[in-house]
């Protein structure tokens, strides 16, 4: 396999062969948390639900996760939630391209084992 890859990054959304970086994701300074991919022990992808995700602009609905302010998510499609030992709420997340960003994490949490 390649050492190449493209680096993907929707603005609000970074992952990097080093880590995630999830901007304006503290309340209520809005500043990035970066999480190292060398933490993540796993993540979930599923759809966005109408009721519990889909309209919290910022924070959590549930207490389990933790949402970075995203004035987009309605328009979004996928909630990804980070399984990070050690965390109190799990950080969680919609990017812009989905099936892009997995396919890229999938593969950079390969070479971490």
């Amino acid at each position: 396999m390649s050492d190449s890859y493209d680096p993907y990054d929707d603005g609000l959304i970074q992952l990097d062969r080093e880590a995630i970086t999830l901007r304006r994701y503290h309340f209520p300074s809005g500043t990035s948390k970066v999480v190292a991919l060398e933490r993540i022990r796993g993540y979930t992808a599923e759809p966005l639900g109408l009721l519990l995700h889909r309209f919290r602009i910022w924070g959590s609905s549930d207490l389990r996760r933790w949402l970075p302010l995203d004035m987009r998510r309605p328009l979004r499609s996928t909630l990804i939630t980070l399984d990070v030992p050690g965390a109190r709420t799990c950080p969680a997340f919609t990017p812009a391209d989905p099936d892009k960003f997995t396919a890229l994490l999938d593969r950079l949490l390969d070479l971490q084992d």
